[in-house]
């Protein structure tokens, strides 16, 4: 968790150097470096203030270091007090389109576009409360569900700016997934849903290893 890392930053390049290449600054409540997003079903993002100076400083840490710093639990203020200081790309590892489903912490168009502009990418989550647009956690929940938000998200933000992004830890997920083992099946689901090989690539793999590159800058 981000609360044991010093003002200093000492504790980040420790971090760093046992191999940690990721981070998030908060997740749903606040701490020293700003508020993550704590609304209810339906809702803004715009849940609360954004980053503090400790959080700012963060920020220019990590992309000291080359990591990666993942926006996905900001609300909305943190979001864009990040893509102003930040000089990597924006990524939200497990996010999705409030336009479809107006959870607090799903993103707005405007999002979508900064982190599409930034180089960045969002992965989709497989939460059922998090794809639904009634915000209903029931796990018949159909695959195509997923497939829609990602076709809203390309709509938004392109092919090569999308990806897989999970989240399979204390959420309910959809019965036809299940957990990682049922990933075959919502590639099948995105096959029959038009999809080919090369989109499927950036989709699974592709666009992860673009990103992850360019902010290790390996």
């Amino acid at each position: 968790m981000p609360e044991v890392f010093d003002g200093e930053g000492r504790d980040l390049q420790a971090f760093y150097a046992a191999g940690v290449r990721s981070i998030g600054p908060f997740w749903n409540i606040a701490n020293r470096f700003g508020s993550g997003v704590n609304g209810s079903f339906p809702g803004s993002p715009d849940t609360g203030p954004g980053l503090t100076a400790a959080g700012i400083d963060l920020i220019k840490q990590v992309n000291a270091l080359k990591m990666q710093m993942d926006v996905s639990h900001m609300n909305e203020k943190a979001f864009w007090d990040t893509a102003h200081h930040s000089t990597s790309p924006l990524v939200a590892t497990h996010s999705n389109a409030h336009a479809l489903c107006p959870q607090p912490r799903n993103l707005t168009d405007q999002q979508l576009r900064a982190i599409r502009d930034s180089g960045g990418v969002v992965g989709v989550n497989f939460g059922n409360a998090f794809l639904r647009a009634d915000g209903r956690r029931d796990s018949d929940t159909p695959l195509t569900t997923i497939v829609r938000h990602i076709d809203y998200l390309i709509n938004i933000m392109g092919e090569d700016h999308v990806a897989l992004g999970s989240d399979f830890d204390g959420i309910t997920l959809p019965d036809e997934l299940g957990d990682v083992a049922g990933l075959p099946r919502l590639i099948n689901t995105l096959r029959a849903s038009g999809y080919d090989q090369l989109v499927l690539d950036k989709l699974l793999w592709r666009n992860w290893l673009r990103v992850l590159k360019n902010v290790w800058q390996q």
